[in-house]
């Protein structure tokens, strides 16, 4: 399997304790550069209202297999939780799409630390991604 980065994230957050515990609770912005031989890729995207980041947390521990929510008052397995540190630390951020300058998308509501790698992005489709019933335990 080989990953490779199609872009880099310009954020406001240079360290963990920066950055929002969810993108979601933050209204500041963000710039994605997406690399020139990937631009193509950006047709039709200022159609879209909202994207779907996923991105590459190179500052994560990838041996960590429990985690403590901030919101728990005890560790869960990491597969249970949004925390960063995992063995695989591929992050996933839904956020607005605010502006396109040719291969620049200025997006609001996105929790990457400044210099992260852009894996992909995808269209946010509420039909397909809003869960109206959850069977959460």
């Amino acid at each position: 399997m080989k990953l490779q980065a199609i872009g880099r994230i310009y954020s406001p957050y240079k360290t963990k304790d920066e950055a929002p515990s969810q993108g979601k609770f933050s209204s500041k912005v963000a710039t994605i550069e997406i690399k020139p031989a990937y631009k193509k890729g950006l047709q039709d995207i200022a159609n879209l209202s909202h994207i779907l980041v996923l991105y590459w947390q190179d500052q994560s521990d990838r041996s960590v297999l429990t985690a403590q929510p901030p919101f728990a008052d005890r560790s869960f397995g990491v597969f249970a939780t949004r925390s960063p540190n995992r063995p695989n630390p591929i992050a996933l951020c839904t956020c607005e799409l605010v502006s396109i300058q040719g291969n620049k998308l200025t997006v609001k509501g996105l929790d990457a630390l400044d210099g992260s790698p852009l894996l992909d992005i995808k269209p946010y489709a509420p039909q397909l991604d809003a869960v109206e019933s959850s069977d959460d335990k």
